[in-house]
């Protein structure tokens, strides 16, 4: 694996640790700024619609541009959105920042995966994916915990500063080892990049991700309650298993690369089937502490199969133009998230207990599989079921500018 990929990785791990970090961080900047902490929690929605806004439109308005120049330019815009909120002097102006901070995310992923795929072999593309994904998975295992810890010891304000310090040192691996002369930009521009989004499969893809996803936080955005009032848990050890979500996360994600490259659909179908069992027996696994350990290791395993899949099949689908559709997926996923977590609380406010969520959510794969199987008809139709993968493969070159 070359090791451009390496410094598509660091990106993601900057990208993965200041998505997650205002979560934990967010008594810390209600105390700070004389707000209350569901005032606070804004700014964890301002960055997500920073990821959904712009996605499509950083892929497209940079279409044309060499996908080497644009990774570059994304990082240095996360970098200016992480310093500004270390220097937010109020809230309204860290919710703006927030927002800055999230509009390069989905892009960064969507270009990256595509330059991604054009390093390597057409038989490695999968791996090349989950390989870059790494690097948010890992976030959420060492880069989330020690930005909290940072940030409740040295201030809210010394996690950000941090951030854009790994956005610098993003900046300086993508300048380094993504070759000069790789990754130039779509040839059919922003126009041909809008109709290969408008195509039934890119749709019937892109929902598969909404439903997938939205099955892992349905059940994800609840685990503490969970944890604790299901498992018995004290709140002191949920950072602990959460820390297992991530293990169990990076071992899906890396496993889904291997096994995509080998079967694409059948990764996909196979990791949505294991994700609903895993979500339906969530209230026999939430009785004891041991097998809740457990549930929650198998949860981030199972939503993770399906990251490399599904981030391919829409590229597959848009095989033409894929940076705007693949940056698309991004904001699917957080889409997902934010449906999948107002679906879950559903479940809570209907008085159907602690674990009711994680059901909502099993129902929510086999919603995804079900959408999988009519994206699958829809191709057997059009005669294109036995597609693999996506753009022209790009012979790795050791030309550095």
């Amino acid at each position: 694996m070359p090791l451009a990929l390496l410094a598509l990785a660091v990106g993601a791990f900057g990208i993965g640790t200041t998505e997650f970090v205002m979560m934990g961080l967010l008594p810390n900047v209600a105390d700070d700024l004389r707000i209350s902490i569901p005032t606070a929690g804004h700014l964890v929605s301002a960055y997500a619609l920073g990821v959904v806004i712009g996605a499509p439109l950083l892929a497209a308005v940079t279409a044309r541009l060499p996908r080497r120049r644009v990774l570059i330019g994304l990082m240095v815009l996360f970098v200016v959105g992480n310093a500004l909120s270390a220097a937010a002097p109020d809230y309204h102006l860290l919710v703006a920042a927030r927002f800055l901070s999230g509009l390069p995310h989905g892009a960064f992923f969507g270009v990256g995966a595509v330059v991604a795929t054009g390093l390597v072999a057409p038989e490695r593309k999968a791996r090349s994916v989950s390989l870059m994904f790494l690097g948010l998975t890992v976030a959420n295992v060492v880069g989330v915990p020690v930005a909290t810890l940072m940030g409740q010891q040295l201030g809210w304000r010394a996690t950000f500063l941090a951030v854009s310090a790994i956005g610098l040192a993003a900046v300086a691996a993508l300048a380094l080892l993504v070759p000069a002369d790789h990754g130039h930009g779509s040839a059919v521009g922003l126009r041909g990049e809008l109709r290969a989004l408008g195509s039934l499969p890119v749709w019937l893809a892109l929902g598969t991700t909404v439903a997938g996803f939205g099955a892992l936080f349905a059940a994800y955005s609840y685990v503490t309650p969970m944890l604790t009032d299901s498992a018995g848990y004290a709140e002191s050890t949920v950072t602990v298993l959460l820390a297992l979500f991530g293990v169990g996360a990076t071992a899906g994600n890396l496993l889904g690369g291997r096994l995509a490259d080998h079967s694409l659909r059948g990764t996909l179908f196979g990791g949505l089937g294991a994700l609903a069992l895993v979500l339906a027996l969530f209230p026999l696994l939430m009785r004891a502490e041991w097998s809740a350990a457990v549930a929650v290791t198998l949860l981030g395993t199972a939503a993770f199969v399906t990251g490399s899949p599904l981030q391919l099949m829409v590229m597959e689908k848009a095989a033409a133009a894929p940076s705007l559709a693949s940056s698309a997926n991004q904001a699917a996923f957080n889409l997902a998230n934010a449906g999948g977590a107002w679906i879950g609380g559903l479940a809570l406010a209907a008085g159907f207990g602690a674990t009711s969520p994680a059901v909502a959510g099993a129902g929510l794969a086999v919603l995804g599989v079900a959408v999988a199987g009519l994206a699958y008809g829809v191709d057997v139709r059009r005669g294109s079921a036995g597609g693999r993968l996506v753009a022209t493969h790009v012979p790795e070159t050791r030309t550095h500018a």
